[in-house]
């Protein structure tokens, strides 16, 4: 996932992130290091936040920019 490097994009902190989406520290951190994944409900909230698609924070591109590859 593509969370810390769209977060700090953002302009974020993880503490404001965690903050937002009512979860730990600890959680965001997780998710960034790839040692765990957000549960599917959190996912729109976190893209909203981040200002991105659930699709960006899994590195996966729209269709229309793969096909003009």
């Amino acid at each position: 996932m593509r969370i810390k490097e769209i977060r700090e994009a953002a302009g974020l902190t993880r503490i404001q992130v965690a903050d937002r989406l009512g979860v730990t520290v600890v959680a965001v951190r997780k998710w960034e290091t790839g040692l765990a994944m957000p549960n599917a409900d959190k996912l729109p909230a976190l893209a909203d936040l981040l200002g991105c698609t659930i699709d960006a924070l899994y590195g996966r591109d729209r269709p229309e920019q793969r096909d003009a590859s």
